[in-house]
C-alpha cells in the first residue's frame, strides 16, 4: 500500500501559561498568573469551528492553580480546580463539533479519568528518562522527573486513555539516554496498548518573550506564513528561522541522530505512529523518507510553545510530499484504531459519529441505518447457495462483506472460484484496448475523485482533435480493438460535440483500415447528453449508435445507494436514473458493463443493496458484459485528503471480489480485476477469488491516476499472459463484447 503522511488540522488554546516548573528550555511558560476567561474562551472555539478545525489542541503550563491568583480566578469561574475548568472548555468545544486533545502535564488518575469523559485524546511527553537532568536543564521542575512522568502515562494506559507521548532532543541526553526513553514508552505501550503515537521533537532555542504573549506572536507568524505560501510560489523556501546559539546545558542534533530514532520507534513499536514536527527543521520530508508517519497539528494558529517557528500550511506540505510521491491526508486526534467505545466515551464517540463518521473504520461505524444488525451465523447455508448461483438474501450478503473469521473468507474463495469455473471455464481474458478521457473539465464536483477540475482551473485540460485523433492512431498502431472514451461534465459542450467525438474515431480508424469498437460515455455523461438536448433516453442512444457508439461503460454507479451518493457526490445521478439510463442502452441493442467502487465510507449492507440492483436488473435484462469492482483509491481524493479514508487493504479486496461473483450468482458471466486499482500482483491473486478477466490494456488512464493510483496506466498483453500463466491458467485476447480472438495455452514444461 503507498505510504500515507497524516496530520491534524487544530487549533491550539493556551488555556494557562502559568507553571510550576522552571525548565531552561522553555518560552511557553510564566510564573505570572495567566489565564483565559470563559468569554476569551467562548470566543476562541467559535473562530475554531468557523475555521473548519477538528481538533482542539489544549496546552497549559504544569498545575496553574499553584498560583494564588489564578486559583482565585478559577473559582470565580465557578471551578474548584483547574481540571474542572478545563473539562468545561473540552464539553464547549464538543458541542461546536471540535475534538479535545489535551496536554496539561503531570496528572493524577482521577484527573486523568475526569479528563477522560470529555476528550478524544490526552498526551504527556515524557522528554527524558535522564534523572541526572533534573541536576540541569529541569532543575527546579519536580514534575519533570521521569517517574513521575512514566506514572502520569501508565495511567492513561489503565484508564484506556489513546495517548501521545514523545521525547525531547537535544537538552543535554546522550543517544543511549534517548534509546532509554523510547524502550520506558515501548515498555508501558506493549502492557496497555494505548500509545498511538511518539512525536520525536528536536529541541531549538528560543529567544525569551517578556511581555508578549506567545500565541499572538504564533498566530501573527502562521498566519503569515500560510497566506504567503498559499498565495505566492509554492515552491519558495520557508521563512527565515531565528538562529540562536545552543546553550552550555544542549547539546546539537542532526538528521542522522533524528533517523536512528526513528528506526529505533520502529522497531520498538511497529503500530504506532511516528510524528516529527515540520515546523522546527527544513528536514522533515527527508524524516518522513526515512520513516516518520505524522506531521501533528498543522495549527491554524502557529506553535505555541516554538512561536517564531510557524508551521507550514497543509497546502505547502502537500505539494512537498507529492513531488516525493507520498499522500499528505487528514486524521482526528484520536487514531483510527481507538475510535470505538472501548477507549471513547459516549459523549465524545458522539460527536465523531455526527460530524466525523467517514474516519471511523471499516469494522463499522456503528450507524442505525442497517435494515439488521449483522449475523454472522447466516453464512451457514449462505456460502454454499451462493456456490450454486442461488440469489442470497440482503441479511446474508451484508453478513458476507463483513465477515472477518479466516476460515469462512476461505469458504467464501472457494465458492466463488469454483462458481467461476463453472460459469467462465480456467480461460482468463484481456482486451487490447486505449482509454481516452478528453477533457478533465467536470461540474459535479466529487468527494471521491481526484479527475475532475473546474474549467478556470490550471490543471484543467480539453484535447483538440488532432490530438485525438494522434491518440486514434496510436491505439490502432498498438493493436487496439476497443477505445474507452469517458471525460467530466463539461458545461460548454452540446449533444453534437459526443457525437462527433464517436464519428471522429470511427473516421479515423477506417481511413488506416481498421474497425474499432466504442466503448464510451457513463450514464453521467448520457444524462447529462439528455439535459442539454432535451431529447429522451431512446432518441439519445439512437444518435449515439448511429455515431459508431458499440456499448456503454456501466460507471457512475459508485455505489446503488442514494445515502451513500447523496454523502459521497450529492450532484450525482440517483440511482433510480443510473437504472433507467442503463436499461436504455440495453434495449437500444448496446451492451454494457456495471461498476462498483468500494472502499470508501459504504456500510456492508449497502453493498449488498448495490448488488441486488444490479443483478436484479441483469435477470430484466441480460445486457451485462461484465461487472469490474474498482477498489477506492483516496490519496489525490477529498475523502483521502479531508476525511480520513484509508485505502482498502489487499486482504478486505480480494474478499469483497468473491462476495461479488456469489452476489452475482449465474447472472452475469464475467467478473473482471481491475489491475489499475488494485496492482498486477493483488490481480493476479483475484484470479483465486472469482475472478476470469483482467480488463484491459488500456494505454493511458487518467481518473486512477489522478486520484493517486501508483500501479501505472499501461500493461502489455505479455504481461496480462504472464499474470495468467503465473495463476496456472492459460490466457486469450477477447472482443469488448467477449469474442475470443487469440488464445495463449499454458506454456509445456520441459
Amino acid at each position: 500500500m503507498r505510504r500515507r503522511v497524516t496530520f491534524s488540522r487544530n487549533l491550539t488554546l493556551s488555556l494557562s501559561r502559568t507553571c510550576r516548573c522552571y525548565c531552561k528550555y522553555c518560552a511557553f511558560a510564566t510564573h505570572q498568573a495567566h489565564l483565559y476567561s470563559p468569554e476569551e474562551v467562548i470566543e476562541i472555539l467559535d473562530g475554531a469551528a468557523r475555521r473548519q478545525v477538528k481538533e482542539l489542541l489544549v496546552l497549559t503550563g504544569e498545575r496553574p492553580e499553584v498560583n494564588p491568583e489564578v486559583a482565585e480566578r478559577l473559582r470565580s469561574h465557578g471551578h474548584e480546580d483547574f481540571t474542572a475548568y478545563v473539562v468545561w472548555t473540552c464539553e464547549r468545544a464538543l458541542e461546536r463539533g471540535l475534538l479535545p486533545h489535551t496536554n496539561l502535564g503531570v496528572l493524577g488518575r482521577e484527573d486523568l479519568a475526569r479528563l477522560r469523559e470529555v476528550t478524544a485524546s490526552q498526551g504527556l511527553m515524557i522528554e527524558s528518562v535522564a534523572e541526572r537532568l533534573m541536576d540541569t536543564v529541569h532543575a527546579g521542575s519536580p514534575t519533570k522527573h521521569p517517574a513521575r512522568r512514566l506514572e502520569t502515562i501508565r495511567a492513561a494506559g489503565e484508564l484506556r486513555i489513546p495517548f501521545t507521548s514523545g521525547i525531547l532532543v537535544g537538552i543535554g541526553e546522550t543517544e543511549a539516554e534517548r534509546m532509554q526513553s523510547l524502550q520506558a514508552i515501548a515498555e508501558l505501550h506493549e502492557k496497555h496498548g494505548h500509545i498511538q503515537e511518539v512525536i520525536l521533537q528536536n529541541f531549538v532555542p528560543h529567544q525569551r518573550y517578556y511581555g508578549q504573549e506567545p500565541a499572538e506572536i504564533a498566530d501573527a507568524a502562521a498566519r503569515a506564513y500560510w497566506r504567503t505560501g498559499i498565495d505566492g510560489d509554492a515552491g519558495q523556501p520557508p521563512p527565515e528561522r531565528p538562529s540562536l546559539p545552543l546553550p552550555e546545558w544542549a547539546c546539537p542534533v542532526g538528521i542522522e541522530d533524528m533517523k536512528r530514532l526513528i528506526a529505533e520507534t520502529r522497531r520498538l513499536m511497529p503500530d504506532v505512529g511516528i510524528q516529527v514536527p515540520p515546523n522546527l527543521a527544513d528536514w522533515w520530508s527527508e524524516l518522513v523518507a526515512a520513516g516518520a508517519t505524522d506531521l501533528g497539528g498543522l495549527s491554524a494558529n502557529g506553535d505555541h510553545i516554538s512561536p517564531e517557528h510557524p508551521f507550514p500550511s497543509p497546502h505547502q506540505v502537500r505539494k512537498q510530499l507529492q513531488r516525493d510521491g507520498f499522500a499528505l491526508t487528514e486524521r482526528l486526534c484520536v487514531y483510527p484504531q481507538y475510535i470505538d467505545p472501548e477507549w471513547i466515551s459516549r459523549g465524545v464517540m458522539h460527536t465523531i459519529k455526527a460530524k466525523y463518521w467517514s474516519f471511523i473504520p471499516r469494522r463499522g461505524s456503528g450507524r442505525t441505518d442497517p435494515p439488521a444488525p449483522i449475523r454472522p451465523d447466516l453464512l451457514a447455508g449462505a456460502v454454499e447457495r451462493g456456490r450454486h448461483g442461488i440469489a442470497l438474501t440482503p441479511e446474508e450478503l451484508t453478513a458476507m462483506f463483513a465477515e472477518t473469521r479466516p476460515e469462512v473468507i476461505e469458504d467464501m474463495r472457494q465458492a466463488a472460484d469454483e462458481l467461476r469455473a463453472e460459469l467462465a471455464g480456467d480461460l482468463v481474458t484481456f482486451v487490447v484496448n486505449r482509454n481516452i478521457n478528453i477533457s478533465n473539465v467536470c461540474t459535479v464536483g466529487c468527494a471521491f475523485c481526484g479527475f475532475g477540475q473546474g474549467k478556470r482551473s490550471p490543471d484543467a485540460y480539453e484535447h483538440d482533435e488532432r490530438e485525438f485523433v494522434a491518440r486514434i492512431e496510436e491505439a490502432v498502431d498498438y493493436g487496439a480493438t476497443e477505445i474507452c472514451i469517458q471525460s467530466g461534465i463539461h458545461p460548454d459542450w452540446a449533444l453534437e460535440d459526443y457525437l462527433g467525438w464517436l464519428r471522429l474515431a470511427k473516421a479515423t480508424a477506417a481511413d488506416l483500415g481498421v474497425e474499432l469498437h466504442l466503448h464510451a460515455y457513463s450514464p453521467m455523461e448520457i444524462a447529462h447528453m439528455c439535459d442539454i438536448s432535451g431529447l429522451a433516453l431512446a432518441e439519445v442512444f439512437a444518435r449515439l449508435r448511429d455515431a459508431g457508439l458499440g456499448s456503454t461503460p456501466g460507471t457512475a454507479a459508485e455505489v446503488l445507494h442514494d445515502g451513500v451518493r447523496e454523502r459521497i457526490s450529492p450532484n450525482k445521478l440517483p440511482v433510480a436514473r443510473w437504472v433507467e439510463i442503463i436499461r436504455a442502452s440495453h434495449e437500444a441493442g448496446l451492451r454494457s458493463t456495471a461498476t462498483v467502487m468500494f472502499g470508501h465510507i459504504e456500510e456492508p449492507w449497502e453493498l449488498a443493496e448495490h448488488m441486488r440492483v444490479v443483478r436484479g436488473l441483469q435477470e430484466q435484462t441480460g445486457g451485462i458484459t461484465e461487472f469490474v469492482p474498482l477498489s477506492f483509491i483516496p490519496f489525490q481524493t477529498l475523502l483521502g485528503r479531508t476525511h480520513g479514508v484509508e485505502e482498502i487493504s489487499r486482504e478486505e479486496n480480494l474478499k469483497h471480489t468473491a462476495v461479488f461473483r456469489l452476489a452475482l450468482g449465474r447472472t452475469v458471466t464475467s467478473l473482471q480485476a481491475s489491475w489499475v486499482k488494485m496492482g498486477i500482483d493483488a490481480a493476479t491473486e483475484s484470479l483465486r477469488w472469482g475472478v476470469n478477466d483482467l480488463g484491459g490494456t488500456l494505454m493511458e488512464e487518467s481518473i486512477s491516476r489522478l486520484a493517486g493510483s501508483y500501479h501505472g496506466t499501461k500493461l502489455d498483453p505479455d504481461q496480462l499472459i504472464a499474470a495468467a500463466h503465473e495463476a496456472g491458467r492459460p490466457a486469450a485476447e477477447r472482443t469488448t463484447l467477449y469474442e475470443i480472438r487469440l488464445r495463449y495455452e499454458l506454456p509445456v514444461a520441459v
